[in-house]
């Protein structure tokens, strides 16, 4: 059941989660432009660990509180990329008092622009497509089947991510052969955790749900409630 009447907890669990979102999207972005990685045999850019847990997040927020809910957790996300890459902009043209300063500055964040660029294409695209696939899954399976919805909806998102993020980002920069094989490793890499990470949306929604004491209600007995409440809301007027 989608949850309708907010409390103060749920506002809680929002603003942490939402937190915690951008925080992982910042963090993603910036290791990207540091370091490429080969783990396992897969070449895939740093922080693509941290970028996997944005896909449960907002699976967590759609199970729970609906799809304009979690398109809210999507673009409180972009709003950290946009700010992030505009504080970058700010401070690079503020003068270091050494010359190593400027350039591991420059190191660090020399491709943040076209790293933030290709995340927020890759981002808006793949995260409202997952935030939709979610619902749409929920819809076909009358709310049952989390695994289904969640594994479904989060594979196909992350293959519009990893191709789109891997030839805007580094196209030029890298061997064409080498940029398919770096977007096809980063998709396997993103589905292996994909797998993983199912158990923790079933306990993430039970989680938010004790919290928040969602009650397993059916659509008509919840109108009712709603309903109820806001009989007394206009008695008590």
């Amino acid at each position: 059941m989608v949850r309708g009447v907010m409390s103060e907890r749920d506002v809680l669990v929002l603003a942490v989660l939402s937190g915690v979102f951008s925080a992982t999207i910042v963090f993603a972005n910036i290791a990207a432009g540091v370091k490429i990685t080969n783990f396992l045999g897969l070449v895939v850019p740093a922080g693509t660990i941290a970028y996997c847990f944005t896909f449960p997040i907002t699976d967590i927020v759609d199970e729970v509180y609906g799809k304009k809910k979690a398109v809210y957790i999507v673009w409180a996300g972009l709003a950290a990329e946009v700010v992030m890459l505009v504080l970058v902009w700010m401070d690079w043209f503020l003068p270091a008092l050494e010359p190593s300063m400027e350039e591991l500055y420059h190191r660090v964040f020399g491709l943040q622009t076209r790293i933030v660029a290709a995340s927020l294409i890759a981002y808006v695209i793949s995260q409202h497509h997952d935030v939709w696939a979610f619902w749409k899954w929920r819809e076909l399976t009358k709310g049952r089947w989390l695994w289904v919805r969640n594994n479904a909806s989060t594979m196909v998102s992350q293959l519009i991510d990893s191709a789109i993020f891997t030839f805007i980002a580094f196209y030029g920069v890298v061997p064409l052969g080498d940029l398919v094989v770096m977007a096809a490793s980063l998709w396997l890499f993103k589905v292996v955790i994909a797998l993983i990470d199912t158990p923790f949306v079933y306990l993430g929604v039970w989680l938010v749900r004790k919290y928040v004491r969602v009650p397993r209600l059916t659509g008509a007995v919840a109108g009712a409630d709603v309903s109820r409440l806001h009989g007394r809301s206009k008695l008590g007027n």
